[in-house]
């Protein structure tokens, strides 16, 4: 049993580290080759032909690029794609998906308070949700939309603020944010795979056959490499939102994460217009400040709208404020069964995140984690699956005002 139970561990762990790493070679080689893109000097008559050019030093060396806007005039013999960067990270990552959230639906992906759906109810709503989203956007792109770049794009955001609403109609929190994630990776990586590659193939065909290759597929390829620009850095935000309770856990979290979505637009706006040498919006960045400020008030709202409440205070001070004895029964109730030095929950052989909350000391020293992940949000326990009450919940929250003198931390 222990030997199964951390081999599937180890199996989490080496699937996420090689999702890591495929993300970070997929995204490393988009922002730079976006980057690019936009500085390139097109002002150059080029003997080459070539749209433009850019020289580069890196690592001891120079390097001298050339880009041509359709095709060179012959095939080179050693082309190199980009490809596999993406394909491996969606691949990773929904095997991630699969490891995490299906094989342990009855913890992260299904909430009967929200949804009290069977497990494979769940895993067809995720899974189906994947495709139909593609299928979605690649039409609306297909549609005469995309003439209208912009257009598209706010279009394209609409979908997401929706996605995101539906997703927490039927998922837990943290799952919607990211299957949210997930759904906007795979629009990503289609993209590449369904669209970008295969145009860059037509391409080729053409220039192999001695034929002029038509610039519309360079047109199409571009537009979709936009939106994955865009898109990344929320991304990333969505797939790491799932350790961060203040950003799922909140009855708010699917505006949250629709603001997400905005600042990504800014802060890739700054840095597309400042490799493409136009100036460095400075703007962009205060009204990121702005847009994240907003996230951070969302993600507290039920707290204020409650009591104003805020948290700081040393250790001591929570094993003697009023409420204590309260919440350390609905803590040994509702939390000591997996927070344990042995858990008596099936399947665990340890405390998540070796946090253990048996005694009283216990309790007082993990004040903030039990106030933030049970007290103003519905993190724990996962899909509440002991069943706390909201009293309780309040009892939570009273307990660590009384505490703090309602100090903010």
């Amino acid at each position: 049993m222990y030997d199964l139970a951390a081999m599937g561990a180890w199996l989490e762990f080496a699937v996420r580290w090689l999702h890591v790493i495929t993300a970070i070679a997929w995204i490393g080689s988009s922002f730079y080759f976006i980057a690019l893109d936009l500085g390139l000097h097109r002002d150059r008559n080029l003997a080459s032909g070539a749209d433009g050019e850019e020289w580069q030093v890196h690592g001891g060396g120079f390097y001298h690029i050339q880009k041509y806007l359709v095709a060179p005039k012959s095939m080179p013999s050693d082309l190199v794609w980009f490809k596999w960067e993406s394909y491996a990270t969606w691949l990773s990552g929904f095997a991630l998906l699969a490891v995490v959230y299906y094989f342990g639906a009855e913890f992260y992906l299904i909430d009967p308070n929200v949804a009290d759906l069977a497990t494979w109810q769940a895993v067809g709503l995720s899974f189906g949700s994947l495709v139909i989203g593609w299928v979605i956007y690649d039409q609306l792109c297909k549609s005469r939309l995309g003439d209208s770049p912009t257009v598209l794009m706010v279009l394209l955001f609409i979908v997401l603020v929706v996605m995101a609403w539906g997703y927490t109609q039927v998922f837990t929190g943290r799952a919607a944010l990211l299957h949210l994630g997930a759904f906007t990776a795979t629009i990503m990586t289609a993209n590449v795979a369904h669209i970008i590659i295969p145009n860059q193939r037509i391409v080729v065909a053409d220039l192999i056959a001695g034929r002029t290759p038509d610039a519309k597929y360079g047109k199409i390829a571009k537009l979709r490499s936009t939106h994955n620009n865009y898109l990344t850095l929320p991304v990333i935000f969505l797939m790491l939102s799932n350790h961060y309770p203040l950003a799922f856990a909140s009855e708010y979290n699917w505006i949250i994460a629709s603001l997400v979505f905005l600042m990504g637009v800014t802060i890739r706006h700054f840095f597309n217009t400042m490799h493409a040498r136009k100036g460095r919006p400075w703007w962009t960045w205060p009204v990121t400040a702005v847009i994240f400020l907003i996230i951070m008030w969302l993600s507290t709202a039920p707290l204020f709208k409650a009591d104003n409440e805020q948290v700081s205070a040393g250790v001591a001070r929570f094993a003697e404020a009023e409420g204590f004895e309260h919440v350390q029964d609905i803590v040994l109730g509702r939390c000591s069964m997996c927070h344990a030095a042995e858990p008596v929950w099936p399947g665990l052989l340890w405390a998540p995140k070796n946090v253990r909350l048996e005694t009283s000391a216990d309790i007082a020293v993990n004040a903030q984690g039990i106030y933030l992940q049970a007290g103003i949000s519905h993190a724990m326990p996962p899909s509440n699956l002991t069943y706390v009450e909201e009293d309780e919940r309040a009892a939570i929250r009273a307990w660590y005002a009384a505490a703090t003198g309602g100090a903010g931390s």
